[in-house]
């Protein structure tokens, strides 16, 4: 053996069939990744130094590809028969989708039809939808999940700044001297970004979390804040108040960038720190301190997520958020970004690309005549200047009869949309009902045609992240079966609609994105290379990190200050439900579980469970591990207690990955005030444990 040589290793090419660069397909990071692939089956992935995770992944990017090789991956084109759902040809299940499209519009009108685009679908898929709803259609009914999280990001900072989009990059973390994260648990559901936020703090930034839960990050920061659900507004104006007191106003900045500033000075009177610690529960000395830092440092980020949107006046918590940054001046300057995390990989995309009932490319108006002749011309089409339905209207529409028809690209809204209930009466009042889909779902078991369709990993095009980066998305397999690209599916479908797209690939549908739309001109698949680009993008190439560096993309050129007071959420504790429940994400898996369940993942957590603090346990006879029941104004289901301290006393929390849980069935109908985004983060609740005898007996205290 002291001879013996040590073979060399065989180059990747030799070792894997295909080796390809692409972009993570969970959520709004937008890792740049690295996968192998044997005989048409993924065996390992790895991260590459992209701009947005700099040679690091999560444990979903890394190790959470086997459902794409799953046994129960559609493989065929399914069409309802006699009740159940039998394989069908593609002929036949495109066939049918047609002549069913073409019998409601015949019958009842273009607006009789509607589509839903997908968030975790490139660029070009979701143009290519809005394309065909618009143009093959005639209807401006078509929307995405964007509705049910950042749509009021979008409406907020279109309002206050003119794009909707983050105003700088994640980098700017890394140049922060305080970051303020508030409704966002980056550690769990980004967590490339929480493990840069670590180690920004570990570095010297001083963080703030706002957040009912002690969420991970408040481990590393200065101050944790943990108002009651619903009061973000009093927050966020208690820490304009402080910062216009104690003399920390950007007064130079306030003057020359902006408007609207007097409203907001004889509004914030009122929102001084003992008045809300009175409405939000926060004492005052520690929003006081909060102000103080935010305001002192010569930069500062804000970071959001669905803790903020997710509510009745999310879209007006999230212009407050603006309203503090422009006071202190910590707008288009290194360091200082406002960096909404987007939940999944293309839900910035999504919107960008116009799957809006209102707005084409870029957030331009369906009723601007130029913009829609400017479509009109390109695709030879007449085209809907009327709003279409979002999609809370969509579902209304349907259960009163005046929507027939459905066509679900991506999106499983009967596990992931508010007042479950609802939506399946919708699906069940539909005339027709397309799904195009991966897998089974809850959504699929109301569809008359179900179509096999590609999952991240078998695609090519575009994914916009949180930074409002373009990326590239290269295949790394094929899809299973007769499974078919979402491109090639939607394309077909519109052709034999009568209308040709005129596309080959996506990157021609890409190439008339960047020619229709000046704030992505300078788009193309050479120019995107390994590190993508930030919209604007000039016609030669030249991109945006930072937004607002000299003046704002409003009429004027200044940015919009909002008077706006805190309001009472739409839903509240009292007698009959007592407890506040909050929902969420964990590490290990994504959203409605779909692709994470059907990796080594569902071995690591098996099911969601229910946090309690442990006063409330105590004060409800419920143990860890205990069944319980969980009942709110709208629906009731059954899930496992955890006692916990991460949770304020009088709150609950909750994951939504796990179908059978059904957690939305809790939800009822209270939204955004301005956008319909369902309020997910308030929800009046009552615990009870199931079992008649108590697991454990509670020590009370003297005088209990």
């Amino acid at each position: 053996m002291a001879n013996a040589t040590i073979p060399e290793a065989p180059a990747a090419e030799e070792r894997f069939d295909r080796v390809a660069a692409t972009t993570c397909g969970y959520c709004g990071v937008g890792c740049r990744l690295e996968t192998r692939a044997i005989d048409g089956r993924i065996v390992s992935i790895g991260p590459l130094d992209g701009p947005a995770n700099h040679g690091h992944t999560c444990l979903k990017g890394r190790f959470a590809h086997g459902f794409s090789r799953s046994p129960d991956r559609l493989r065929t084109p399914l069409i309802r028969e006699d009740g159940e759902l039998r394989p069908a040809s593609w002929e036949e299940a495109l066939g049918r989708i047609v002549a069913e499209l073409e019998r409601v519009k015949a019958a009842h009108g273009p607006d009789a039809i509607a589509g839903l685009a997908s968030s975790r679908a490139t660029n070009e898929d979701c143009y290519a939808m809005q394309r065909l709803i618009r143009a093959a259609v005639g209807t401006n009914n078509i929307d995405n999940c964007s509705r049910v999280c950042h749509s009021p990001t979008s409406f907020a900072l279109r309002r206050s700044f003119g794009l909707s989009g983050a105003t700088g990059s994640f980098d700017d973390i890394d140049h922060a001297e305080v970051g303020v994260l508030m409704g966002v648990n980056p550690t769990q559901g980004h967590p490339v970004v929480g493990a840069r936020i670590k180690q920004a703090a570990l570095r010297g930034c001083k963080l703030i979390t706002i957040d009912p839960r002690r969420i991970e990050l408040a481990d590393y920061g200065e101050i944790h804040l943990a108002p009651r659900p619903g009061t973000n507004a009093a927050v966020a104006l208690g820490l304009c108040h402080v910062v216009r007191r104690e003399g920390l106003v950007d007064e130079a900045f306030v003057a020359e960038r902006t408007e609207g500033y007097e409203a907001v000075e004889e509004l914030l009177e009122g929102y001084d720190p003992a008045a809300v610690e009175e409405i939000a529960g926060i004492p005052a000395a520690d929003l006081e301190a909060a102000a103080r830092l935010y305001g002192e440092a010569a930069s500062g980020s804000l970071l959001w997520g669905l803790g903020v949107t997710e509510h009745m006046y999310g879209s007006e918590v999230v212009q407050l958020l603006c309203n503090l940054a422009m006071m202190t001046g910590k707008v288009g300057k290194p360091g200082s970004a406002l960096l909404p995390l987007r939940g999944q990989n293309n839900v910035q995309g999504s919107s960008d690309m116009g799957a809006l009932p209102d707005t084409y490319t870029a957030y331009r108006s369906v009723e601007d005549e130029e913009v829609a002749a400017t479509f009109e011309a390109a695709w030879g089409a007449p085209l809907s200047r009327r709003k279409g339905k979002t999609i809370p209207q969509m579902f209304d529409a349907a259960v009163a009869g005046d929507l027939k028809a459905m066509y679900i690209f991506g999106e499983d809204v009967a596990q992931t949309d508010p007042d479950t209930a609802h939506v399946i009466a919708a699906m069940e009042s539909l005339e027709f009902l397309v799904c195009q889909e991966i897998f089974l779902n809850e959504t699929t078991k109301y569809a008359d045609v179900v179509l096999p369709a590609s999952a991240f990993l078998e695609k090519e095009g575009t994914f916009i992240n949180a930074e409002r980066r373009f990326q590239a998305v290269e295949p790394a397999i094929d899809p299973p079966g007769e499974a078919r690209t979402d491109f090639e599916i939607i394309g077909e479908v519109s052709r034999r609609l009568g209308h040709e797209t005129g596309w080959e690939t996506p990157w021609d549908a890409l190439d008339e994105i960047a020619r229709l739309t000046p704030h992505y001109a300078g788009v193309s698949r050479e120019r995107l290379g390994s590190q993508g680009l930030q919209w604007p993008v000039r016609p030669d190439g030249t991109d945006s990190p930072t937004l607002y560096d000299t003046t704002f993309d409003r009429p004027g050129g200044r940015g919009h200050f909002a008077p706006l007071p805190y309001k009472a959420p739409g839903d509240a504790p009292d007698d009959e439900f007592p407890l506040v429940l909050v929902t969420g994400r964990i590490l290990q898996h994504y959203n409605a579980g779909t692709m994470t369940r059907r990796t080594a993942n569902a071995e690591l957590v098996d099911r969601d469970v229910l946090e309690v603090h442990p006063v409330d346990a105590a004060r409800l006879w419920i143990g860890d591990g205990d069944r319980v029941s969980v009942r709110s104004r709208v629906g009731r289901i059954e899930v496992e207690a955890k006692v916990t301290d991460r949770i304020e006393p009088g709150h609950v929390f909750t994951t939504f990955h796990f179908p059978e849980t059904r957690t939305n069935l809790l939800v009822g109908q209270s939204a955004d005030v301005n956008t319909s985004c369902p309020e997910y983060k308030v929800i009046a609740v009552d615990v009870r444990p199931i079992s008649e005898q108590p697991s454990f007996v509670p020590v009370l205290a003297d005088g209990d």
